[in-house]
């Protein structure tokens, strides 16, 4: 699974990875329970390589912080994304001690925490994984 076709949809839980391309939309998999089903292209899509963390200095981009939590985790799942706000922030803030406070609210820590969560148990080594071209896409 390459880490350049997974993708968020709004109004839809999880991640998804992009099997196909059609007229209309994608044909994607969910990667929590590997069922296939279009997206309309009336959907908002993001690419999750095109999402960046704002930081006092500069943008991030979301697999750069993965590759961290990665790290810091020894390649298992981090804490639960429905932990307290607290313990969020506060395993966020060692991950990436200086994301903006003001810019990066304690939803996207757990939408990060969460997708996180489920690129590990999907089998996703970020030790390996390679950014593609650099777009990005600012949370």
């Amino acid at each position: 699974m390459e880490f350049n076709k997974i993708i968020s949809v709004a109004g839809k839980p999880g991640l998804f990875h992009a099997i196909s391309q059609t007229k209309s939309g994608f044909i994607v998999e969910s990667l929590v329970d590997k069922k296939r089903f279009p997206i309309p292209s009336t959907n908002n899509v993001s690419l999750l390589e095109n999402i960046a963390i704002y930081t006092y200095e500069e943008e991030v981009p979301l697999l750069t912080v993965f590759k961290t939590m990665y790290e810091k985790t020894e390649g298992k799942e981090a804490i639960n994304h429905k932990e307290s706000g607290k313990k969020l922030t506060s395993f966020f803030s060692e991950i990436l001690p200086d994301y903006d406070e003001d810019r990066v609210y304690t939803s996207n820590i757990k939408k990060v925490i969460q997708w996180y969560n489920i690129l590990v148990s999907s089998g996703i080594n970020f030790s390996v994984v390679e950014a593609s071209e650099e777009n990005s896409e600012t949370v």
